[in-house]
């Protein structure tokens, strides 16, 4: 029995053997054919739901292959910093927020970014303490890898002048006092973290819900989970009842393997909805933060070259847990930003692969934003997955040169270079740390056009990719990534109907337009989750 049919439609495969259709059905869950308006038609009766695209574009749903889906869903009903464009307008957000909330309650927030004020200096607690009274302060730096904190947080962190620095994080300090300005990087972050309440039962379900609904809107209907930790038990939950209607694949950290090796599987109930087995660690932390780990050293900060994280202390540590996971089936996926994290994560899974024999095991470095030139080849030949976040490259194009100058930046986001070599990329967006848009991320990856409008050729132009590519690896390639490419990721017969219906046809339109494309439709499991119009 056929449930639905989309007809007078672009339809956009991905699908290599049949690339270009008019009309899809949909049978339950499943793609049931792909073809002609008249095809699909003649497989139709009374009962059959009939959708007519109206000429417009059909694509595979869209899968975020690395986002923080529970932090999204937070963000939703948080502080967002991202649109403060000076510490003054960042101190107003905050004092507004703090006189709305109850009397010692945290404030929490994040987005806020340095290189967007008028001198580019970091923020200090002293800029918000009177704003903030009694209450305990934690504010994320855009990209997640610096927080500022005020003394109320410090305090019941038991954070003083004394306090050393952790392994793999930095306490930033007033260079004339020695005190603490408020400003916390890396696993400096987990000291005020550690003291912070926890979310109820509740607030996550909402979030959860909140994520689910937005991503709907967007036509995401894959999500890789890259902090879901103990929350795989709320998602199945909440996928059972119907509440959630994305796709999950979950990551843990990969300092936990253990506890997944016995179960080894990649399913974790709630049907095709929920997946497991995959483990995410950092080797390093972020450019903007300036803690991303290089060969050499910044340009802005000439005593510094970055950060391990505290994940590779002690030496050797992190190359044990990846030869065990993968020795227990498990998929390892590690976060890289500098030119030296990623050479030397690259060097440990070829070692693994190397001393485990052969398999698939699709190792993906998580960001892959600046190599070196001789590490590019090593991605393809090692079977090593890049997962790509083209919408932080027109945010670091604005600065980018200023940390790490113009010659390493040009294989900063190397998008170009890492497809003519062979490699898989998966895109996602890092949400929320970016917005969860797969048309701004598209046209970040095609055009390369800075936020700052000072680039409208493209940052590092000779690394744009096309449309069909950045689509391509926003759905087979996200899927490939996750292991399900036999299941989803193209619309194909016997495929999971996951499909999303756009109002323009972003492969002809002009690619400065892809971000002006909205959503019509999203499908998930054969479902109509969101409509528009």
């Amino acid at each position: 029995m056929i449930d639905s049919v989309i007809t007078n439609a672009k339809v956009r495969t991905m699908d290599a053997e049949h690339p270009e259709a008019q009309a899809v059905a949909i049978s339950g869950n499943r793609i049931a054919a792909v073809g002609s308006n008249k095809e699909i038609l003649e497989l139709a009766d009374h009962q059959t739901r009939q959708i007519d695209a109206s000429n417009c574009l059909v694509l595979p749903g869209f899968n975020d292959a690395h986002l923080h889906f529970l932090d999204g869903g937070f963000e939703l009903s948080c502080m967002d910093f991202k649109n403060a464009q000076s510490t003054e307008e960042f101190s107003e957000c905050i004092r507004r927020y703090a006189e709305k909330i109850p009397r010692g309650r945290w404030i929490i927030g994040s987005g806020w970014d340095e290189e967007r004020w008028p001198g580019n200096a970091l923020p200090s607690r002293k800029l918000i303490e009177d704003l903030t009274r009694d209450a305990p302060m934690l504010l994320y730096r855009v990209d997640g890898h610096a927080a500022l904190t005020n003394n109320a947080a410090l305090k019941l962190a038991g954070v003083s002048r004394e306090t050393k620095d952790p392994p793999g994080g930095s306490i930033v300090r007033d260079p004339k006092t020695g005190e603490a300005t408020g400003v916390l990087k890396d696993a400096a972050i987990g000291l005020v973290r550690g003291v912070m309440p926890s979310p109820s039962f509740e607030e996550k379900s909402r979030a959860a819900i909140d994520a689910s609904k937005h991503a709907a809107s967007l036509g995401v209907t894959s999500v890789q989970d890259m902090s879901a930790n103990d929350d795989v038990g709320l998602y199945r939950l909440l996928l059972e009842r119907g509440e959630v209607r994305t796709r999950i694949y979950a990551a843990r950290p990969l300092t936990r393997w253990q506890s997944l090796a016995n179960g080894g599987g990649r399913a974790e109930g709630a049907g095709d909805m929920l997946r497991t087995g995959g483990l995410k660690a950092f080797s390093d932390g972020s450019l903007g933060s300036a803690t991303a780990l290089f060969f050499d050293p910044y340009q802005d900060e000439p005593g510094s070259c970055g950060l391990y994280t505290d994940e590779m202390y002690p030496e050797g540590a992190m190359l044990r847990r990846i030869l065990d996971a993968d020795r227990a089936g498990l998929h390892v996926m590690i976060h890289a930003i500098g030119d030296k994290a990623n050479s030397e994560v690259l060097g440990f899974f070829e070692e693994v692969a190397k001393t485990n024999g052969p398999r698939d095991r699709r190792f993906r470095i998580e960001h892959a934003q600046h190599l070196r030139p001789r590490d590019i080849g090593r991605f393809s030949r090692a079977g090593v997955i890049a997962s790509v976040q083209p919408c932080h490259c027109t945010a670091d194009g604005c600065w980018a040169e200023k940390r790490i100058g113009a010659e390493r930046c040009k294989t900063t986001y190397a998008f170009r270079s890492l497809i003519d070599a062979g490699t898989m990329l998966a895109l996602g967006t890092d949400w929320p740390v970016a917005p969860l848009d797969p048309l701004q991320n598209i046209m970040a990856a095609v055009t390369r056009d800075t936020l700052d409008g000072k680039h409208p050729d493209g940052w590092v132009a000779e690394q744009k990719i096309s449309v069909e590519e950045a689509v391509r690896a926003y759905t087979l390639g996200a899927a490939y990534a996750e292991f399900t490419d036999d299941v989803k990721g193209s619309i194909t017969r016997g495929k999971l109907a996951d499909l999303v219906i756009l109002d323009r046809d972003i492969f002809t339109i002009p690619a400065s337009e892809i971000a002006k494309t909205r959503v019509r439709m999203t499908i998930v499991d054969g479902q109509v989750v969101y409509q528009n119009g």
